[in-house]
């Protein structure tokens, strides 16, 4: 029994000028009838926004927004998850995971704005970002409809999406031969599909569009210094950066030393595993910087739970949950360790290498006279001899029970010096 489609009047569409978003914008005229109004966020796309409001109006649609995001982008979303120093399954800095939820909350806007009864995406129906844009929608207007071609239409390939572009006359850059899914923003570059799907295929070298191959970098390491303030970055070698100049300016740094390249097989929200190679150069030489000013003046307890929160942190942007209670309340945890993570950290560029070079912040815990071995006023090596009995106390309880019932603890390695064969 076929489901009939809802009554849509007006639609705004997250519209990329990528091949789906593209032949997104005829077909929903075509099955819908409606009004396509698109909107492009612009996060750093750099030459793929040329000519895309031209590009979406000759395609169908009414209108098009293009609109400069990255500023908020990096501050409300970036920072504080790299302040929380999320990383979704040990090496995924979660580029296009907190990108979904500001264009979802904009594409929200704007159809409020225009007075539409829909809101469109071109994310497929087995991968993360169709969760992540239908769950921000839901948090802020769960009265708009949601539109989900990939899980409606015929095509059920990207061949079959590029055949449609050629029948509605909509130019796109993917072909067959080079037949990537790609997502671009100021923080990262991604690529998925095509020969990545066989995860014995090393990354074909013509998919690196962004960064050089480590292989091919300069042969002499670069030194760079980074003033974070509460947490934030603001200076490089010095000099004073807004967020997007100031990420842009690593990012030249890291592509030119090959930096930030990363091969990970993770597990998608939607039960399945898949393959993405990411390139996020600026973004790796920050969190290594933030990850060792943190070391120097965080607490032990507070550090160690902050690497908990960590963890929770990054499934929640991964699974696009952004708009909820939890995340509020662990950015209130977060803000609260930013306080003391000011001051510089040197590190050095080289082939593909982020290496720690120094750390200096007037909130360091760490004190050269307290771990010297020298004697200090501070710590008594004699006083070690009483701790070390007390936090082994209940390991003696055990192994001297044991011993009694047994005459050996569980951890004792067995005799077999005299074992003989027969």
């Amino acid at each position: 029994m076929s489901v009939s489609k809802p009554e849509i009047k007006k639609c705004v569409l997250a519209y990329s000028g990528g091949l789906d978003t593209s032949v997104i914008v005829p077909w929903l005229k075509n099955n819908y009838g409606c009004e396509v109004i698109c909107f492009c966020a612009n996060l750093g796309q750099a030459d793929e926004l040329d000519g895309l409001e031209e590009k979406a109006i000759a395609s169908g649609a009414s209108k098009c927004y293009v609109e400069d995001l990255r500023a908020e982008f990096l501050t409300d979303y970036v920072f504080p998850t790299m302040q929380a120093g999320a990383i979704y399954e040990r090496d995924y800095l979660l580029g296009t995971s907190f990108a979904r939820p500001l264009i979802a909350k904009r594409m929200v806007e704007i159809a409020e704005l225009e007075g539409a009864d829909a809101v469109a995406h071109g994310a497929t129906g087995k991968g993360n970002d169709q969760v992540r844009f239908e769950l921000t929608v839901m948090a802020l207007n769960p009265r708009l409809q949601i539109i989900a071609p990939w899980r409606e239409w015929d095509i059920r390939g990207r061949k079959d999406a590029l055949d449609y572009a050629a029948e509605y006359n909509v130019p796109v850059k993917a072909t067959e031969d080079r037949i990537y899914s790609q997502d671009r923003n100021l923080w990262h570059l991604s690529n998925e599909g095509g020969p990545l799907e066989d995860p014995w295929n090393e990354p074909p070298a013509d998919m690196f569009e962004w960064t050089v191959d480590p292989l091919d970098a300069p042969d002499e390491a670069e030194y760079v210094e980074i003033f974070f303030r509460n947490g934030t970055p603001e200076r490089i070698n010095g000099q004073a950066h807004g967020p997007v100049d100031l990420v842009r300016k690593l990012n030249e740094l890291g592509v030119k030393h090959g930096v930030g390249r990363v091969d990970i097989v993770e597990n998608r929200l939607v039960g399945m595993k898949s393959r993405g190679v990411y390139e996020t150069p600026g973004g790796t030489i920050l969190y290594r910087a933030h990850t060792a000013l943190e070391q120097l003046c965080l607490d032990k307890q507070t550090l160690h739970y902050k690497q908990q929160i960590g963890l929770k942190y990054a499934e929640l942007v991964y699974n696009g949950q952004w708009f909820t209670p939890l995340r509020e309340a662990l950015d209130a945890f977060v803000r609260i360790t930013e306080r003391t993570i000011t001051g510089t950290v040197r590190l050095k560029l080289y082939k593909g290498n982020v290496i720690l070079a120094g750390r200096r912040s007037p909130f360091s815990l760490y004190r050269e006279d307290y771990v010297t071995f020298d004697e200090d006023d501070v710590y008594n090596q004699g006083d070690a001899e009483g701790f070390i009995k007390l936090f082994g106390l209940p390991m003696k309880v055990s192994a001297m029970l044991q011993r009694e019932g047994t005459g050996f603890t569980e951890y004792e390695t067995p005799d077999f010096s005299d074992f003989k064969r027969d």
